[in-house]
């Protein structure tokens, strides 16, 4: 098996899972797992089956009595996403049935949920995830943050292109519609920018606009447009200045000076952008933490960050998650699921065994 690693209730809605064909976007868009950037978990054979001898698999698994899970994760939980892709293509012309309704029919609960989500493309996924936040937002609702924030320029405007395409609105309108007051100014615009993705720095600007967050912050006027503009239209390294210049100017970390008041949702917004910008695979590990607390399981933050991820920076989220908790993720992870679910996850998060 390959693996890439060394060199951080959402799920999509059964009336979803067929809304469209896969896109007909070119591959070199989706996830590419031999990008030196990506610290992936997938693993997956040297040299892959056809996607008709996946897809002829997978056919055998849905056949009979009844359904061969372990069939089933061991074709889809280990094949990269440009392969995936092309399995849900193939499949309906051999068989001539939609392949997402096919696992709908065949699976249920939270590991038909994951399943489905996998098998989107990764823009796709996004999109799904990002209209059930919209449908069901609550100002506690980090999942709209999360990707706008964590994805690339070019991933979020993919995302958006996606949510066009499946659900006839767009991103930017739906958000306006289910949110409202300073969330509403906060979150269409960050879920419409396109930040610009280069190193360089405008040293001089950082200083300037540290002083401004600084101001407001101290104001208590959290929500002013200068606020908002920053952290929403700056590039992740202009902002990493910023907030640089804000804590060797005023001594504290501009998220402590977020914390005025920890039941403010509006902060609490506000300290996750600077945290997803900051350093992003520490609040993925926090996301999966308190998936798993000692309260219950949110199976819906669990199967989206290891969906999500599994294939960008899982290494990096799992090496995270052992350093603050001193247990592995796949530990917990077998604490906290069970059956075909925790099978499916441990093999995304790169288990040996799985």
């Amino acid at each position: 098996m390959r693996t890439f690693s060394a060199d951080p209730d959402p799920s999509p809605l059964k009336s979803d899972v067929s809304i469209l064909p896969p896109s007909s976007s070119p591959l070199s868009s989706l996830v590419d797992p031999l990008s030196p950037k990506t610290m992936s978990t997938l693993t997956f054979p040297d040299s892959l089956p056809s996607p008709a001898e996946d897809c002829e698999q997978l056919h055998n698994a849905f056949e009979g009595w009844g359904t061969n899970e372990n069939l089933i994760i061991s074709v889809l939980a280990h094949r990269p996403a440009a392969h995936r892709h092309e399995i849900r293509r193939v499949y309906p012309e051999i068989y001539g049935d939609d392949l997402l309704k096919s696992l709908d029919k065949e699976l249920t609960r939270d590991f038909e949920k994951a399943v489905l989500l996998w098998v989107l493309d990764p823009p796709e996924r996004d999109a799904v995830l990002a209209n059930e936040a919209v449908r069901k937002w609550t100002p506690g609702n980090r999942v709209l943050i999360e990707i706008a924030v964590v994805r690339s320029a070019d991933e979020l405007f993919a995302v958006r292109r996606a949510y066009q395409a499946r659900f006839k609105r767009s991103l930017e309108e739906d958000v306006a519609a289910h949110t409202n007051g300073d969330f509403r100014k906060l979150l269409v615009p960050l879920v419409s920018s396109y930040r610009y993705e280069g190193h360089e720095v405008n040293v001089s600007l950082a200083k300037a606009e540290a002083n401004i967050l600084h101001e407001k912050i101290k104001d208590n006027d959290y929500s002013h447009e200068e606020v908002i503009t920053i952290l929403t239209t700056r590039s992740k390294a202009q902002l990493l200045a910023t907030f640089n210049d804000y804590n060797n100017e005023f001594g504290n970390p501009i998220n402590k000076d977020l914390k005025s008041d920890p039941k403010d949702e509006f902060l609490s917004a506000l300290r996750a952008i600077v945290r997803c910008i900051t350093s992003p695979e520490r609040y993925l590990e926090k996301v999966l933490r308190l998936a798993m607390n000692k309260m219950g399981t949110d199976e819906g933050a669990l199967t989206r960050i290891i969906t999500t991820h599994a294939e960008v920076d899982m290494q990096q989220i799992k090496d995270q998650y052992y350093k603050r908790n001193s247990v592995t993720l796949e530990h917990a992870v077998k604490k906290e699921t069970t059956r075909h679910y925790e099978d499916f996850l441990l093999a995304l998060i790169g288990h040996e065994d799985a």
